[in-house]
Formats: C-alpha cells, sequence, structure tokens
C-alpha cells in the first residue's frame, strides 16, 4: 500500500511538471531556444507592407491605399480599399500620410489589423 501511495504521489508529479511545461512553446535548436510567439510577431513588424492613404471614410471603417506588396496575403502593389478591424485606427491619420500595415485575409475580404505612420 505503502509502495502504490509513493507510486501515485511520484505519477501525479510528473504530470504536473508535464502540464505546467505543456504552455512552454520554446523549441531548442542546437542548445538555443526561439519561442515561437516572439517569431511570428518579429516575422509580422518585418513584414509590414508600405503605403500611402488616398482616402479615409471613418464612418464606414474603409481605407483607401495606395500599397507595395503585402507579402503575407501575396498580393502585388496596387491601391485598394480595405476594411479596418477597429475604426479607433484610423485617428490621427490623414489622406497622403505614409504608412506601414499589416493586413488580414478572410475569404475574399482583407482588413487592416495593424497600421501606423511610416518614420
Amino acid at each position: 500500500m505503502k509502495n502504490s501511495l509513493k507510486l501515485s504521489a511520484i505519477t501525479l508529479a510528473l504530470l504536473a511538471a508535464n502540464a505546467a511545461n505543456a504552455n512552454d512553446h520554446t523549441v531548442h535548436v542546437g542548445g538555443q531556444g526561439h519561442t515561437h510567439k516572439a517569431e511570428a510577431k518579429g516575422a509580422a513588424q518585418a513584414e509590414m507592407a508600405d503605403g500611402e492613404i488616398r482616402k479615409i471614410n471613418k464612418n464606414t471603417g474603409k481605407i483607401t491605399v495606395k500599397h507595395g506588396e503585402i507579402k503575407s496575403v501575396e498580393m502585388p502593389p496596387m491601391t485598394m480599399v480595405f476594411g479596418v478591424a477597429d475604426k479607433a485606427m484610423l485617428e490621427g491619420l490623414k489622406e497622403g500620410d505614409k504608412v506601414k500595415f499589416n493586413v488580414k485575409q478572410e475569404g475574399s475580404n482583407y482588413t487592416v489589423t495593424e497600421i501606423k505612420k511610416a518614420q
């Protein structure tokens, strides 16, 4: 009975340790750890498209942007109307502003998920 309790305690300890590590998304390659979330955010920042605002409609949450290639959605350079994820994103922006932005594709719709003035 004593051995059975010890075995149960050890099993529970191992399960708890495994559960604690379940949320750790670090991949160790050659002794170096890389966190997927950090890499994804860095990649997203590096992949922001360049554009120039041609028109803003704050009422409808639409923005017309003349942009370069948007690699994340495999879109060539063009001028296009996008919806924005949140109308508040348009505050502080005006026609003619140079911007960097990210786009998400859902079916045939393209939505600006992040936008900031280019520096």
